[in-house]
């Protein structure tokens, strides 16, 4: 793995989050929220020149893209016309209330990076998290909203979508937001004939 960061807050998120995670009673009280997106794209490769890095890929949709593959794309000397290249992208989106014992509204990025080996196909992946907490402030059952204290000190007054969230909710409580993005990339040799 290449390209490596994380701050303290993530490693107390990931301890709280195990914690939390063993007493599934308390896991189902309290509520959360999970959501994710994939789309995969293909491409025949129709051309490339390995002295300039010029590729030419098409789609499925007859669509043909032309870029130049930076020095870091390792390995481009194995691709040859007819080889597909395959990109998937993943977007995840969590939300989940847990109990506070303590902490203060903070935020933490992770950056992840790795690329193939010397001699293999090219690929490469990378991902990004973003973990952000606040705290509850305050909950209105009567008009169904709430306030959250956010890392920078300021606090956001919200609607409730559910507002039976609210019942399973309590002023203390600390909300964690994760937004994680992931891609991949991966060249395959064409197929055999």
């Amino acid at each position: 793995m290449k390209n490596i960061k994380c701050t303290s807050l993530l490693a107390m998120l990931l301890a709280a989050t195990i914690v939390w995670a063993a007493d599934e009673d308390a896991m189902m009280d309290k509520p959360s929220f999970f959501a994710s997106q994939t789309m995969t794209i293909s491409a025949v490769v129709e051309a490339i020149d390995h002295e300039t890095r010029v590729v030419t890929v098409r789609k499925p949709d007859g669509e043909a893209i032309t870029f130049t593959a930076s020095d870091e794309a390792r390995n481009l000397d194995q691709v040859e016309v007819g080889d597909i290249l395959i990109a998937e992208y993943r977007e995840t989106v969590s939300v989940d209330v847990i109990a506070n014992e303590g902490m203060e509204p903070d935020t933490a990025d992770v950056s992840l990076m790795s690329r193939s080996n010397k001699g293999e196909m090219p690929g490469v992946a990378a991902m990004e998290a973003t973990v952000t907490t606040a705290t509850v402030e305050e909950i209105n059952l009567e008009a169904n909203t709430f306030k959250l204290k956010g890392p920078d000190g300021t606090v956001n007054e919200y609607v409730a979508r559910n507002p039976e969230n609210l019942k399973r909710s309590a002023v203390g409580d600390l909300v964690v937001f994760t937004v994680t993005e992931a891609l991949a990339i991966t060249v395959e040799e064409r197929p055999a004939e």
